[in-house]
């Protein structure tokens, strides 16, 4: 597989994070982050709903050990993708070039290119992460630096395309799968109590708010919900 094959195959991919770290660009500088820290947030993570969760640790003046662990929960399936991924790189993948193709997995260039038929190259994987790079970098980009002179209801409108995106991310799981469903019904559940309720406002950070949610969410689910009786169930 060429460069120019995976640099093909990543336009649609791009096109999509254009829009949507417009929105992004546009929700960090007005939550207090410098224009230019959020397309280095956007340049160096690639990670939509990580870098959101980022935001909102730091405009709560949140810790660094927060920012670790809620980082690590949100991003912890990426490990995963990485690892089903390696059974279909070719042998020319060095180390270096692992952890440089590494960077640029996300949810959408995993699925394209877990969907290829046969190994995959080095130059494959380099030419499908480049343009959602730049697509992720440069919308963020255009959200940060045009979001000052546009007017308050358009900034308002572009600042939700990435909650949008999270929304078209969950229903359609949801809606097939009630343990997925189960899950996003806990985490709204506890993430409006903690910010409703002013003393769990004003006790519990964001950050630690984002953490809590998804922990209990998933346990919860996952002590009522177990796989071994779901594939059991599946079986029958």
């Amino acid at each position: 597989m060429k460069y120019t094959y995976g640099l093909k195959k990543g336009i649609p991919i791009a096109l999509g994070y254009l829009s949507v770290s417009f929105g992004f660009g546009i929700s960090a500088v007005e939550k207090g982050v410098a224009p230019l820290g959020a397309v280095l947030i956007s340049l160096f993570n690639l990670t939509s709903a990580g870098q959101v969760a980022g935001v909102t640790v730091m405009v709560a003046m949140g810790t660094i050990m927060e920012m670790i662990a809620a980082q690590f929960v949100i991003n912890l399936r990426y490990s995963l993708m990485g690892i089903a991924l390696t059974q279909k790189l070719s042998s020319d993948f060095s180390f270096l070039k692992r952890l440089v193709a590494s960077f640029g997995i996300t949810d959408e260039v995993f699925v394209m290119a877990a969907s290829e038929k046969g190994e995959i190259t080095p130059k494959y994987m380099y030419g499908l992460i480049t343009l959602p790079i730049i697509g992720w970098t440069l919308g963020t980009f255009l959200g940060a630096f045009s979001g000052s002179f546009l007017p308050e209801g358009i900034r308002a409108a572009l600042g939700l395309a990435i909650y949008s995106m999270f929304v078209a991310i969950i229903v359609p799981p949801a809606r097939d799968s009630k343990p997925v469903a189960l899950t996003v019904i806990i985490a709204s559940v506890i993430s409006s109590v903690h910010f409703y309720l002013p003393y769990l406002k004003e006790h519990i950070s964001g950050g630690f708010a984002i953490i809590i949610c998804a922990l209990i969410a998933s346990l919860t689910v996952a002590k009522i919900c177990p796989v071994k009786e779901r594939e059991e169930e599946i079986n029958k």
